[in-house]
């Protein structure tokens, strides 16, 4: 599993404590420092079956200043959003996680970081 982490993040922190204890191989992915691709991102959304304003963080200074809450959420607009989180890559809402089976999850919730395990733990879990 790679996870796109922000160190000083206290999801970020759970999430690791949550993998750690559970004993599931990760890799950390510094996407603050590495941002993703636009492709790359474009398929992390699918992965997540998610548009690039469900991962957004619109409350960020670079959205505020982009005025993205008025941009519109639609097929034609989502490649502007993917362009703004590609540039601005605090933007996007951590931490994800890419989990081995193809799917990915975004692991803000103790519900999230269960599934993560369970797809991930050689045991099921």
């Amino acid at each position: 599993m790679e996870m796109w982490n922000n160190p000083s993040c206290s999801k970020c922190a759970a999430a690791r404590a949550t993998l750690e204890e559970a004993r599931v191989p990760y890799r950390l992915r510094a996407y603050l420092t590495e941002p993703p691709s636009a492709a790359e991102l474009t398929e992390v959304l699918r992965r997540l079956d998610a548009r690039a304003w469900d991962i957004c963080r619109a409350g960020e200074p670079a959205a505020v200043e982009l005025g993205m809450a008025d941009w519109p959420r639609d097929d034609a607009d989502e490649p502007r959003w993917v362009a703004a989180m590609v540039a601005h890559p605090e933007l996007i809402q951590r931490p994800i996680l890419l989990l081995d089976d193809g799917g990915a999850l975004v692991g803000r919730t103790a519900e999230a970081l269960d599934e993560a395990v369970r797809r991930t733990a050689p045991d099921g879990g």
